[in-house]
């Protein structure tokens, strides 16, 4: 079971200190991590962000969240029963809760309950075929049935058949908008009625917030990050269900594919999973067996580096590791040991240069320049 013990509860202040920080311009969950870690809380974090992207060269500081939109928010979040939690606080998912992108702040409506308990995330085509329906409602059903959460991104296809087989035994929606921009608009009513039944949705998006295209890789990563492992059961070689897959092994989470025939295009992505090394996948027990011994293992939440940012890189160290970045992504063990310099000097710099707005962080820790 993950039976991680919260020990966390933000005081008010805090909470809406921490929402102004990640609400700012260019302040991502690694960012927000580092930040907290280093300053200490929130507060100090907001008001060290206009220097340190003038360092990394932004023409003008970002935007800060002020207290006014973020008071905003939390009310707006309450008047339709979201909980905006912390990792480490009762009702975050504890899987989720272990990774370095983890939201900082996660909307949580539901069943608190439900989240604590270990899950199973199931996800395919949104085009599916009627055995693949009927097969992702079989294996979440049985999944269910033998004490499991199914967790899914409430998409057509494979995902409603997911929450419908499993409504019973608690189901959990991870969405790629606000709470209040449910996608797709019809599947509203299912999300009611998950809700109604003892289950939950989580968002790290903004009340109001419209889902967009690249919304969905960053919802899929939270699917993935919550669960034990991903089964993957109808997928064409492009889609967004490998990726969710691909982020799940980046993750340290099982990967499953269930098999399909190879004259069907939904079925070429699954079946690539296999070859590459997934789970082949036909029954509930298939996966119960890899995920019992896992369940039983302690959680920890994973610090970021221990290395000092208030010690302002010098302009020569500035200039190297900026000129070893490109728009190709390099890993950040190699831009280290190519620049010459501490660690700690490195990811100061890439700090820098991420709240100016010119660093993108890619899975894998990779980086690029924007």
């Amino acid at each position: 079971m993950d039976t991680r013990t919260s020990t966390t509860h933000l005081t008010d202040a805090e909470r809406i200190d921490r929402l102004r920080l990640i609400r700012s311009d260019n302040v991502g969950p690694r960012t927000f991590r580092s930040l907290l870690h280093h300053f200490g809380n929130a507060r100090a974090a907001l008001e060290r962000l206009p220097d340190l992207a003038r360092r990394g060269g932004a023409a003008r500081p970002g935007r800060i969240c002020s207290e006014e939109d973020a008071r905003a928010e939390l009310a707006a979040s309450q008047r339709i029963g979201v909980s905006l939690l912390a990792p480490d606080e009762a009702g975050y998912p504890p899987r989720l809760a272990t990774l370095d992108d983890a939201p900082p702040l996660l909307g949580v409506r539901g069943a608190p309950d439900v989240l604590m308990r270990p899950m199973i995330a199931v996800v395919g085509s949104r085009n599916a075929s009627g055995a693949g329906l009927k097969f992702a409602g079989t294996l979440s059903r049985d999944l269910s049935d033998a004490g499991f959460v199914i967790v899914s991104g409430l998409a057509r296809g494979i995902d409603q058949a997911a929450h419908r087989a499993s409504i019973s035994g608690g189901t959990v929606a991870v969405l790629a908008g606000g709470h209040d921009r449910i996608y797709p608009p019809e599947h509203e009513d299912l999300l009611a009625v998950l809700l109604d039944s003892g289950g939950a949705a989580i968002s790290e998006m903004p009340i109001g917030h419209v889902p967009r295209a690249r919304d969905f890789p960053r919802r899929n990563r939270l699917i993935s990050g919550a669960a034990l492992g991903v089964v993957v059961v109808e997928a064409a070689l492009r889609s967004g269900s490998l990726i969710t897959a691909r982020i799940a092994a980046e993750q340290g989470r099982e990967v499953f594919a269930v098999p399909g025939s190879p004259l069907d295009p939904r079925a070429a992505g699954t079946n690539d999973l296999i070859k590459q090394g997934a789970t082949l996948t036909t029954e509930a027990s298939d996966i119960i067996s890899a995920v019992e011994p896992i369940m039983g293992r302690p959680l920890d939440l994973r610090e970021p580096d221990d290395e000092p940012l208030d010690v302002e890189p010098g302009t020569s160290d500035r200039a190297r590791i900026t000129a070893l970045l490109g728009p190709t992504p390099v890993l950040l063990d190699d831009l280290i040991r190519m620049a010459g310099v501490s660690p700690a000097v490195v990811r100061a710099v890439l700090l820098e240069l991420e709240l100016a707005g010119r660093l993108e962080r890619h899975g894998g820790g990779l980086v690029s320049l924007i």
